[in-house]
């Protein structure tokens, strides 16, 4: 006869094996094996409410090994999370369900993070981290400990293999993180069989070395083991910690546990079966749950709202202590606070010499830093390069966790992870910052945040050929098309201040997309025709009398190269519209009539300029139009000889324009 406890937590195993089967697709092996390790955890230990899912100082729980995703939604229909019914797991991984196949924030209450490629939620995780410790620092008084919560994070050894985790832990081991916490689901099984084919390290003495407190569970369904371990965790308050539960994948199924097949199919009919016998279940009818486990876990919900509403006391008291943290509160936490930028003069005043859009990025940064109290980022080693540090608001550390400048090494893939974290945290601002090139490590992340519409700012500098000397390593080429691909993210390639203001006010308004700035290392003149309609994402700039003969669009540094190009055509007795462009996702996004008044598609004869690939451009270009773009990589040299070569000038400008039939 099995206890109410065991009954509870073989509950998620039940339900994640009929989920997993009647789908006909899944990962049963994670939810069978760390059932016990997410029950002790989410009973007995986190802080949480089911009833308030958004409440602030909730502790963060994040499943990075996302495919083990019937575990968590198994979790928050017991406890009854946004109403998850049995009809939700039953429909796990159909489309239009709120069960798919890896969690999605956003789409089912209770998730904190979309997770999937593995690794990426022990990122986050370190991110969500790092955002209670600032916030801590920032709000909390004597008496008043109204940031005060833990990030934990589950994980197997897919996690641990990948590289994002090591970035992400080294930083948190540096930082002093201590109220995160780690779950190791040690099961030493992956896809391909037995983790010692390729991954025999002691994962431990790593996590030592990064500066963590290691702990181990050696029966991961010892619960009071388990317990034991997570409170021993929190009570190292200077140091993340690390807790290896060794676990059976697949267990309670006994033609699967230890193996590898266990890990991403169905258990079979006949397995489930067996399972349910093993694990001595009341019934075998699919999705059958007691009524006095239901009862548990309803009594276990309710117990945990008092944690809220002795929070909300509190929180109550001290806004009434400390009225100017209130409203320092409600700054932190209002999305629209950026939004008065719009009529700030002194935001969108135009510069009066040349200089690189990196270099008016960084104008921006400390001009809005004062503004937006909740800005916070940095950069991958980068920032004196991409102009990302915030004057006299101190550096975020161990010792100093209130600074808003934050150092994240020469890390991107964690730096954007991380980011997301901030972000998904709530009450902060984040922006990230590398050289465009690098955007290649930043992607796999920048695409969860696109998915998840978190507006998380990328600041990417060196945009170009015009990085010379560094060479075709350092000179994107293909990144700008890269971005451009993705799906709900907005990148702006701005010609001069104006439009470096108009990329920055569209990235700190955003609520759901995230924006990259792509911008300049060498100086850009101010253009005289450049307005806020680069908000429009494209817009003439430069425009002649009457129809044009011919349109040339460009973005950032080509705009200029457009501009005298029309000059020479002009001189010719050619009518030419100069288009700047600085953000194609946004120009989409307008209107059709829009569209049509800046780009007339009566005006087949047009010419695109850019310093990058040519990829995606042929939409407004068409079958009559020309490129002056790369076709290759670049070289090394200096910036004003490699444009000159590779075809970026006035007169080889004109000349494509004047080839158009």
């Amino acid at each position: 006869m099995k206890t109410l406890q065991e009954n509870a937590v073989n509950a998620i195993r039940v339900l994640s094996a009929d989920a997993i089967q009647k789908a006909k697709s899944g990962h049963p092996g994670l939810p069978l094996g760390a059932a016990s390790a997410a029950y002790e955890l989410w009973a007995n230990h986190m802080k949480h409410n089911p009833a308030d899912p958004q409440w602030p100082d909730r502790d963060r729980f994040i499943l990075s090994g996302g495919h083990g995703s019937m575990l968590l939604y198994s979790l928050l229909h017991l406890f009854g999370y946004g109403n998850l019914s049995k009809e939700d797991l039953m429909n796990f991984r159909q489309l239009g369900s709120l069960t798919p196949g890896h969690p999605e924030y956003r789409h089912t209450v209770g998730v904190e993070a979309t997770t999937g490629p593995l690794g990426a939620g022990m990122g986050m995780a370190v991110g969500m981290a790092m955002a209670e410790a600032h916030l801590a620092a920032v709000f909390n008084r004597e008496g008043y400990p109204v940031v005060d919560h833990y990030t934990y994070v589950l994980g197997g050894d897919g996690c641990m293999m990948e590289g994002i985790s090591s970035e992400s832990f080294s930083l948190a081991g540096t930082l002093g993180l201590g109220k995160l916490i780690v779950l190791y689901d040690s099961n030493q099984i992956s896809i391909e069989g037995s983790t010692d084919i390729a991954f025999t390290e002691n994962v431990q003495m790593r996590m030592e070395a990064f500066g963590f407190q290691t702990i181990t569970v050696e029966d991961g369904n010892d619960l009071a083991a388990i317990g034991a371990a997570i409170e021993e965790a929190k009570a190292d308050k200077t140091r993340p910690s690390f807790i290896t539960i060794k676990t059976q994948i697949g267990y309670g199924c006994p033609a699967k546990q230890g193996k590898a097949s266990a890990h991403g199919e169905p258990l079979g009919e006949e397995n489930v079966k067996a399972l349910k016998e093993f694990l001595e279940w009341p019934s075998q009818e699919p999705f059958y749950v007691p009524e006095e486990v239901y009862q548990h876990y309803h009594q276990l919900a309710a117990e945990k709202s008092k944690a809220e509403a002795d929070w909300n006391e509190m929180f109550a008291q001290y806004c009434s202590a400390y009225p100017e943290m209130k409203a320092l509160w409600d700054q932190y936490h209002d999305e629209g606070l950026a939004d008065s930028l719009l009529d700030d003069e002194e935001f969108w005043k135009q510069s009066e010499k040349p200089e690189a859009t990196r270099n008016l990025s960084g104008k921006v940064i400390n001009l809005v830093k004062d503004r937006l109290p909740n800005l916070i980022g940095g950069s991958a080693d980068l920032a004196p390069s991409n102009k990302t540090h915030m004057n006299d608001v101190g550096d975020f550390s161990r010792t100093t966790p209130e600074g808003r400048n934050l150092h994240f090494g020469v890390r991107e893939l964690a730096m954007t992870a991380i980011g997301n974290g901030i972000m998904l945290h709530g009450g902060l601002r984040a922006y990230v910052a590398t050289f465009f090139v690098f955007s290649d490590y930043v992607k796999p992340m920048a695409r969860l945040s696109s998915i998840m519409q978190v507006p998380l700012t990328f600041v990417l500098t060196h945009d170009s050929i015009g990085v010379g000397e560094d060479g075709p390593t350092h000179e994107p080429v293909e990144q700008l098309a890269m971005l451009r691909a993705l799906p709900n993210f907005h990148v702006f390639r701005p010609c001069d201040a104006v439009e470096t203001a108009a990329a920055w006010y569209s990235a700190l308004t955003s609520r759901r997309t995230p924006t990259a700035l792509v911008l300049t290392r060498q100086n850009l003149a101010p253009m005289a025709g450049s307005s806020k309609n680069a908000l429009k994402g494209g817009y003439v700039i430069d425009d002649c009398q009457g129809t044009p003969d011919a349109i040339i669009i460009a973005s950032g540094s080509e705009v200029e190269l457009a501009v005298k190009a029309k000059a020479i055509l002009e001189s010719e007795g050619r009518k030419i519209r100069v288009v700047s462009m600085p953000c194609m996702d946004i120009f989409e996004e307008q209107s059709e009539e829009y569209k049509e008044s800046v780009l007339p598609k009566a005006v087949r004869k047009r010419v695109a300029v850019e310093a990058l690939s040519d990829f995606g451009w042929g939409r407004y270009v068409g079958l009559d139009g020309g490129y002056v773009t790369m076709k290759g990589f670049g070289a090394s040299g200096p910036a004003a000889q490699l444009f000159e070569y590779f075809g970026f000038t006035p007169e080889h400008v004109a000349e494509v324009v004047r080839g158009l039939n």
